[in-house]
């Protein structure tokens, strides 16, 4: 029985998944201990370089928590982001890492359980696939 216990670092933007994130605070459910919280103003200001840096530190798995395309404030940001996080999972076989160790989930601001939701999903994902072999 493997004791493994993943390292995600999740990109929030501060509209969307932060005010999720509240809402999920205040019905009372928390994250994954395992999980690092990191708020942007959108995720559009996001580079691949973020990305690929967490995961040279360390990181199993890295996601970013978006708005819902439609309802970016900044119009474009969450779709910047994902092509982004779809460059990066381009990268990763590459470099013998698992192009799923890197996701992106959209969401909505007042939907605090798909938040935690989310974050548990990407801790199991990542569980699954062991740790990175970046890892030092």
């Amino acid at each position: 029985m493997s004791t493994f216990e993943p390292q995600i670092i999740a990109y929030c933007c501060a509209n969307c998944a932060s005010s999720a994130a509240q809402i999920s605070e205040r019905m009372g459910l928390s994250l994954p201990e395992n999980v690092k919280v990191i708020q942007l103003p959108c995720t559009g200001r996001l580079d691949s370089l973020h990305l690929l840096q967490a995961l040279e530190a360390g990181a199993d798995g890295v996601y970013v928590a978006g708005c819902q395309p439609d309802s970016c404030q900044f119009k474009h940001g969450v779709e910047k982001a994902q092509k982004k996080v779809k460059y990066v999972q381009g990268l990763l076989p590459a470099l013998g890492v698992e192009a799923d160790r890197v996701a992106l989930f959209h969401l909505m601001a007042g939907k605090g359980q798909e938040f935690v939701d989310a974050a548990k999903a990407m801790v199991e994902k990542i569980r699954a696939l062991g740790p990175s072999p970046l890892r030092g």
